[in-house]
């Protein structure tokens, strides 16, 4: 076969994780919520009683669990977010010199899987760092990552909100496929808890921190059986106002600043992208001449444990097991663009080779990306 019949084949060749230490449970996180709402509604009784203010409601553990599948969560820091009078993580400032909170994440994500794959490591041609909630607008931190492990090429920053992961991804197969780049270092660091209001009952549960970082190389690098070929991947999006989030520096030319924190409106999401997501995964597979019986597994974007049961309901026409639609979202809340892959680190190793899985994620935008992945 010459050089112009051969087609590449993009492989999936590995995860690496970090998880900050801390952990907030739903009991924890109830227990400052609930101080809060008896101080709040304490310092509004008056306007309460006239009936121009409206009074906060408390919550329970119960409550969230029943609303998300959610037990806990990681966050970058305990006692801020806990303390009802600042209700935010705490984090000192970094000199310009020293590693950024976003670059740090990524560092320790990914330090274990390129030292596992060291031989590959001359090979990464481009670093990208996909999330949806980046620290800033620059230097970008896929550069600042770059510059610290030394890897060759090129890089860049992207955000998808929660289906960056998954763009980031396709951008990743896309290059090697066209051969511009040989191996793609792709990290999607997620500091959720910077744009919560830990003051919203209907919120402040929803989401954790954590990153991933995923290597993805040509398979002429590497040996027959390893890591899982990405034969097909997709993207699609449109437009939805339902999540949202208006973080961003034109805020300081408002003559009121209101925070911008992160919101949406639960139900309409829910009835939006339930039938979009399932719709397309059938569609998807149906283009490829596969029946959705065929794959083994859904590794799904971890919003909310009842978007994912209806999600593979309509996928598969039944309710699929726990190994067939992994979840971990209970032990570490939504964590944006790196719950699919959260899903697939910790979920890949039992299928037998020639498996089919489908690594889905879906959020604001509305966006969403599926690939499709192959055992070898």
């Amino acid at each position: 076969m010459t050089a112009a019949q051969h087609q590449p084949t993009a492989v999936l060749l590995g995860t690496g994780i970090y998880l900050p230490e801390p952990v907030i449970s739903n009991e924890d996180l109830v227990a400052s919520f609930n101080a809060h709402v008896q101080e709040w509604n304490a310092a509004h009784q008056k306007d309460i009683d006239a009936g121009t203010c409206v009074a906060k409601k408390e919550s329970s553990a119960a409550f969230i669990e029943q609303a998300s599948g959610i037990k806990q969560r990681h966050f970058i820091e305990r006692s801020g977010i806990l303390d009802t009078q600042r209700m935010r993580p705490h984090l000192k400032p970094r000199a310009d010199d020293a590693l950024s909170l976003a670059a740090e994440f990524c560092v320790r994500a990914a330090e274990s899987l390129l030292a596992e794959h060291s031989d590959l490591k001359s090979c990464i041609d481009l670093t990208i760092v996909s999330c949806g909630n980046p620290q800033r607008p620059y230097p970008s931190i896929s550069i600042e990552v770059q510059h610290h492990f030394q890897l060759p090429g090129a890089a860049f920053d992207m955000n998808a909100a929660c289906s960056s992961t998954t763009f980031g991804l396709h951008m990743a197969r896309n290059a090697i496929l066209a051969g511009t780049a040989r191996a793609v270092l792709v990290i999607s660091p997620e500091i959720c808890s910077a744009q919560l209001d830990f003051s919203d009952r209907d919120s402040h549960f929803i989401f954790g921190d954590g990153c991933v970082a995923v290597l993805v190389c040509n398979a002429d690098l590497i040996k027959q059986h390893q890591g899982f070929a990405i034969l097909d991947s997709q993207i699609a999006t449109q437009y939805s106002n339902t999540i949202r989030c208006n973080f961003g520096y034109i805020n300081r030319l408002e003559d009121v600043f209101t925070p911008p924190f992160f919101r949406q409106e639960g139900r309409k999401v829910m009835k939006d992208v339930v039938p979009w997501v399932s719709g397309r995964l059938i569609e998807q597979c149906k283009n490829l001449g596969m029946s959705t019986e065929s794959i083994s597994r859904l590794w799904l974007h971890q919003a909310n444990r009842y978007i994912n049961n209806m999600v593979v309901s309509r996928f598969w026409g039944r309710d699929a097991t726990a190994a067939e639609a992994p979840l971990t979202l209970e032990r570490y809340g939504n964590t944006s663009s790196t719950g699919s892959l959260m899903s697939f680190h910790e979920h890949h190793q039992d299928l037998s080779k020639d498996s089919y899985g489908l690594l889905v994620s879906f959020g604001a935008g509305y966006s969403m990306g599926s690939l499709l992945l192959k055992k070898r």
